[in-house]
């Protein structure tokens, strides 16, 4: 079973998943953000699968800081637009899995992994 873990290494949140997954023993690819980027076709294909609303983080400081005008009618192209050129927008973890995706930490939601 292939599983990626998409995120950013300082990350609380991802600490937390890749620390579960590592106690699960549950092997994982890490994708991380900050040195890989964030695909524009991966984004679309999520934000299809979740929703755009899910998968951006709208409570993270990058979002806060971003221009009213680049946080104003947000729709889905647009916030793939900017998840792409900010991937610390992108909520975090995303889990890549044979069954589905994943969409932040939530242990409960996780077991389908195991």
């Amino acid at each position: 079973m292939t599983i990626t873990l998409y995120g950013i290494p300082n990350c609380d949140t991802v600490k937390k998943a890749r620390a579960w997954l590592d106690a699960q023993g549950i092997a994982y690819a890490f994708h991380d953000y900050k040195k890989a980027g964030a695909d524009p076709v991966r984004l679309a294909q999520w934000c299809q699968a979740a929703g755009w609303e899910k998968v951006l983080n709208r409570a993270g400081t990058t979002f806060r800081k971003l221009l009213d005008a680049d946080r104003a009618d947000l729709d889905q192209a647009k916030a793939v637009a900017l998840m792409a050129a900010n991937p610390s927008c992108i909520k975090r973890p995303i889990v890549e899995h044979p069954g589905g995706l994943l969409v932040g930490f939530k242990p409960d939601e996780w077991t389908v992994l195991g």
